[in-house]
């Protein structure tokens, strides 16, 4: 039997740190992200692919901001979506380059997915999600009174606009997604967390102006699709304690009992690594099923037991 896993991919494989966010670059960078996913494939593995887009919307909202004299800006749900739909055509495209240089024929398809959040989630209160390009206060003062956004002081970068990131609860498209894994197609969703949107009482869908996390939304719907795992690449082989200190230390297998208590104590950063585990222990209590964390080039290693860190329930 063939195992459904759904492969969480940071929008940093898309674009790397520093490197120019050329179109060229991009198809790149998916290209080598598409070997390792094939790898997978290869094992016998169904996929998912789930992936992120922060860099790709700050560039968005970089190019709306200097052409807003000209042609208004779109709001955050029309960006996301915009995101998803450029970034699904180049993970397909490459990723079915990769797999007829295989020889192997599988179809592939990128579902452009909306998660239904509450609309009285207190994310909405209290808006942390930093997104766009930097400016300074005088800047960021002004468009607080013009437009009504949130802006926050960065880490002594400069000021960023904010905006809500609230808990996702279903997908609108589950039910085409699952009939696409059903016809044996390797799909692409749930792209940058989702387009944000809620359901109005009346039952009309509404995008709002949010921003989900990407790895909270992919564990969502790898409880939904009923995954047998539920795997998130990032920069690191392994996840660690006391990360990039003297006495750092590796972990491999943990309990969610342990992550819980690793929680406590402080050991992950909040815009890194922490809504990662806090999105396996989520799934692994769900589910009863496992969830793994590593670098994408230790996939197949981290498949086979070994590398990276794994959390069981």
């Amino acid at each position: 039997m063939k195992k459904l896993a759904v492969v969480a991919i940071g929008g940093n494989a898309m674009n790397r740190p520093g490197e120019k966010p050329t179109a060229e670059n991009m198809f790149k960078n998916i290209k080598v992200t598409a070997s390792y996913l094939a790898d997978m494939i290869e094992m016998d593995y169904d996929i998912i692919i789930t992936h992120g887009n922060g860099p790709q919307v700050g560039n968005l909202l970089l190019q709306q901001d200097i052409a807003k004299d000209t042609i208004p800006p779109f709001p955050m749900d029309v960006l996301g979506a915009m995101t998803q739909g450029y970034l699904g055509y180049m993970i397909v495209q490459e990723l079915k380059n990769v797999l007829k240089e295989r020889k192997i024929e599988r179809d592939v398809a990128a579902v452009v997915t909306q998660i239904v959040v509450d609309k009285n989630d207190p994310g909405f209160q209290n808006p942390t999600k930093p997104v766009g390009p930097f400016y300074s206060e005088e800047e960021a003062k002004k468009m607080m009174e013009e437009k009504g956004w949130i802006f926050k002081e960065d880490a002594g970068r400069g000021w960023r606009r904010v905006v809500p990131s609230p808990i996702p609860l279903d997908a609108i498209e589950k039910n085409t997604i699952k009939d696409l894994i059903e016809k044996d197609v390797i799909v692409v969703a749930g792209g940058g967390g989702g387009i944000p949107v809620i359901i109005e009482e009346n039952g009309e869908i509404k995008g709002v102006e949010a921003v989900i996390d990407k790895d909270r939304a992919s564990a969502l719907l790898a409880k939904i699709l009923n995954a047998d795992e539920f795997i998130i690449l990032t920069a690191v082989e392994k996840v660690y304690l006391n990360f990039n200190k003297p006495d750092q230390k590796a972990l491999d297998t943990i309990t969610i009992t342990e992550a819980e208590k690793y929680i406590e104590e402080g050991h992950f950063a909040k815009g890194s690594m922490l809504p990662k585990i806090e999105s396996c222990i989520s799934f692994v209590k769900d589910s009863g099923k496992p969830a793994l964390i590593t670098d994408m080039e230790k996939l197949k290693d981290a498949l086979e037991g070994k590398t990276g860190t794994k959390i069981i329930p």
